[in-house]
């Protein structure tokens, strides 16, 4: 498989979460945490999901490893639907696996270290002698000499130690796909920089494929080939990583890039890129959910949704963008010209496969 192949599609992913009713009968609703989500990860890459807190970065994570069921949506592996007859989940998390952010809730404290690296290769039929081999080949992979640290306890182990077990632990079955949803966030700035340069020669040596999740917009451009923002529930833009931090299109990812804190003295920010909270997921509002907060808001923004397609070739850059701004014919003063929604408006780009 070469490496501008997908090897996972999303296609129209949907959680909602149901809101009990109060005991007057107020309330209910639902949250809006993922509201149709559609993108590729292609193989050997990095893909980096960033956006502020409750965007949905990390339900869209739990969703990809079925650790949660969709409401509605397909995720397709490697060509084949996950979850149904082509792919069952057991099959499926042979090829795909997870590091989370606590790297102490994650380990069982009653295992060793070797024996929870272990643990999965033997559930999925590798004998235990086999098993214990791998986890210690794994451990010395990580950093962490077997001999000293394979009968340990999570307890014993430092932040960094348990989150180098934790990507050992995701390695065990060989998988092909990785989701880190902020696996780096909890520790200090040293033990981060190690990590993550581990994360990227364990990429090399197993031809392995990420998907980087992570609110810290310097270490995402580090790590990643190409870049989706998320806010509110959905996909604002998605582009290669160098492109969208050059060349920003969306008014969300410009504010969220102009939050980056600069160590020269004459870039001072001296006023807030983007002011407020964002909306509530349970009653977003209509139209672009952005426009609230958006400098560039016009009345249309708040009766059209934006698509996620390219804008007209002439436009900056050329990345899929949601935003009316880059959409022929939108109505916008800024959009370029072209079809209004009643004619034949650009179709939403599929990313080539």
């Amino acid at each position: 498989m070469s490496a501008a192949q997908a090897l996972l599609e999303v296609r129209g992913l949907v959680k909602h979460f149901p809101l009990k009713k109060g005991v007057f009968g107020r309330g209910g609703g639902v949250v809006r945490a993922v509201d149709g989500v559609d993108f590729t990860v292609r193989a050997g890459e990095t893909l980096g999901v960033v956006g502020e807190s409750g965007c949905g970065k990390s339900t869209t994570a739990r969703l990809l490893m079925h650790l949660i069921e969709p409401d509605r949506g397909e995720i397709v592996f490697d060509g084949r639907l996950v979850g149904g007859r082509e792919l069952g989940l057991k099959d499926y998390r042979r090829h795909a696996q997870m590091v989370f952010q606590d790297s102490y809730a994650s380990l069982n404290p009653r295992l060793t270290i070797e024996d929870s690296i272990a643990f999965a290769p033997q559930v999925h039929g590798t004998p235990h002698r086999e098993a214990v081999e791998r986890a210690r080949d794994l451990l010395a992979r990580v950093g962490l000499e077997p001999r000293r640290f394979a009968e340990r306890y999570p307890h014993e182990l430092s932040g960094g130690q348990r989150q180098r077990v934790n990507i050992a632990r995701a390695l065990a079955l060989r998988p092909r796909l990785v989701i880190l949803d902020e696996a780096v966030s909890a520790l200090d700035k040293s033990v981060e920089a190690q990590v993550l340069n581990l994360l990227l020669d364990l990429k090399e040596q197993f031809g392995l494929t990420y998907v980087f999740i992570s609110h810290d917009l310097n270490v995402v451009r580090y790590m990643s080939d190409r870049v989706m923002v998320m806010y509110l529930g959905q996909v604002a833009e998605l582009g290669d990583s160098e492109a969208l931090f050059e060349q920003p299109r969306h008014p969300y990812t410009h504010a969220l890039l102009s939050s980056i804190p600069s160590m020269d003295p004459d870039r001072r920010t001296e006023a807030p890129p983007l002011a407020g909270d964002p909306p509530n997921p349970i009653d977003p509002p209509p139209g672009c959910r952005f426009h609230t907060r958006c400098a560039h808001a016009e009345a249309v923004c708040a009766q059209r949704a934006p698509r996620l397609s390219h804008g007209a070739p002439s436009s900056a850059g050329g990345h899929p963008v949601a935003c009316l701004m880059h959409e022929a014919g939108s109505g916008h003063s800024a959009a370029p010209a072209g079809p209004g929604p009643a004619g034949s408006a650009p179709a939403v780009v599929r990313e080539a496969a």
